[in-house]
């Protein structure tokens, strides 16, 4: 695996570990960091492979459980 790919990964790991742990707000400030990051490193293609990953998990809805256990872990 090329050293862009493996880089792609981590970012993507990074989305989800932020995704798994984080409220709303505070997962979003965090992706657009990686974004903000990634940018430099990553080629246009696959940044913008990055970017759609990111949009797509953005989207995706927190189980009402996961909501809850994250409000009282603040």
């Amino acid at each position: 695996m090329a050293l862009g790919e493996e880089i792609l990964e981590a970012c993507k790991e990074l989305v989800d570990d932020a995704k798994k742990g984080c409220a709303d707000l505070v997962f979003k400030e965090i992706c657009l960091e990686i974004l903000s990051r990634a940018n430099h490193v990553l080629a246009p293609k696959q940044f913008k492979k990055l970017v759609e990953y990111a949009a797509f998990r953005m989207k995706e809805e927190v189980p009402f459980e996961l909501q809850q256990e994250l409000a009282m872990n603040r």
